[in-house]
């Protein structure tokens, strides 16, 4: 098949270099604004990856022509943090074609809503699908000109949901021809509810924000700022996670557990489970507090927890506190930015009972 990824990032990438792997013609686009590594893809004639995926993967263009990357497309995988979505989604409107096959990957909160928006259509128009998966299914940086270090490839425990949910069979039977250990999910809600980031990210990050600003991240995330307290603060707020989605009937499984599936975490603990976990092993802190931990897991993922939470009436006040401190340190409210709630998406024509059925 004629693959297009969009994106150059660290999951771009690897993504590129996987879907390349299992035998289809890869076509890479990304904005003008981020030449760097798409420039270094183009120069090499493809990706190497280290770790767990190994080698080197011919990708057939590389740039910043998106008309190039979408002629003839028939699977686009858009891979970049929740504020690329709309951005990607409105650069493909003029190429949509019937039959196209859109998977955001991850959808870091309904991001397969915000795409089908970018694209012009209804949230229950077929003529295209539009899928977004829980995560990315790796941890991985980018360490080298067009090389990637592929610290975690998912051992599972990461999901799929299509928009409409009745046609999820047989869209995921394309994303698992490269991906088997993906499973599928009831609908969005599951997908977006089962992202641990916003509850893992901005957490560590308020935790450790001295050593952040003091450092510019030349500490381990992981084995140097996760300690027990730090653990309590990320169980927290994963607790509420899970309660939330038991309130909107979805199982979402607690993230000790499912990083031990994912192959993350040995223990299944909030405190050694993330800083001896064998996946986050040698994974630097961000380089400054402006960056996705915040504008992204806590700008859209927790903004959009609370909202879900607000509208079914359920209290979650670790959320809330964490979101709120997000904000106060990086001097933004994000809670009024409303980047990521159920009135950005269009979806308040529905009461929840209503959005479940048609989902």
């Amino acid at each position: 098949m004629k693959v297009a990824v969009l994106g150059s990032g660290n999951g771009a990438c690897a993504v590129a270099f996987e879907w390349a792997k299992a035998g289809h013609r890869v076509n890479m686009f990304d904005f003008e604004d981020f030449p760097k590594i798409i420039n270094e893809i183009a120069n090499v004639g493809g990706i190497y990856a280290e770790g767990e995926l190994e080698g080197f993967q011919k990708i057939a263009y590389a740039g910043h022509d998106i008309a190039k990357v979408m002629d003839g497309a028939e699977v686009i995988l858009a891979v970049g943090p929740a504020y690329s979505t709309a951005a990607f989604g409105n650069a493909c409107k003029p190429y949509v074609k019937e039959g196209q096959i859109y998977i955001v990957c991850p959808g870091s909160c309904a991001g397969s809503i915000v795409f089908k928006n970018a694209l012009g259509l209804d949230f229950e128009d077929d003529i295209v699908t539009v899928s977004e998966t829980s995560t990315l299914p790796y941890a991985v940086r980018i360490v080298g000109e067009a090389k990637v270090a592929v610290y975690n490839r998912l051992k599972g425990g990461y999901f799929f949901a299509t928009i409409p949910s009745r046609l999820n069979d047989q869209i995921y039977k394309v994303f698992a021809s490269v991906y088997p250990e993906c499973q599928k999910a009831e609908n969005i809600l599951q997908t977006t509810l089962q992202n641990a980031n916003p509850i893992i990210h901005p957490s560590v990050t308020i935790c450790n924000t001295a050593l952040i600003e003091r450092t510019h991240g030349n500490f381990l995330f992981y084995e140097e700022g996760v300690t027990d307290g730090v653990g309590r603060v990320i169980e927290a707020l994963d607790l509420e996670r899970v309660l939330l989605g038991k309130k909107l009937g979805v199982e979402i499984i607690s993230d000790p557990v499912l990083g031990k599936i994912q192959g993350y975490q040995a223990v299944e603990n909030y405190s050694e489970g993330y800083s001896k976990a064998p996946g986050f092993k040698g994974i630097k802190a961000q380089p400054q507090l402006d960056y996705r931990y915040f504008n992204e897991d806590a700008g859209f993922g927790l903004v959009f927890f609370a909202d879900l939470a607000e509208r079914i009436g359920l209290d979650v006040p670790a959320i809330d506190a964490v979101l709120k401190l997000s904000s106060v340190i990086m001097g933004r409210d994000y809670k009024a930015e409303k980047a990521r709630t159920m009135e950005s998406l269009g979806l308040t024509k529905y009461s929840m009972d209503a959005l479940l059925k048609v989902l």
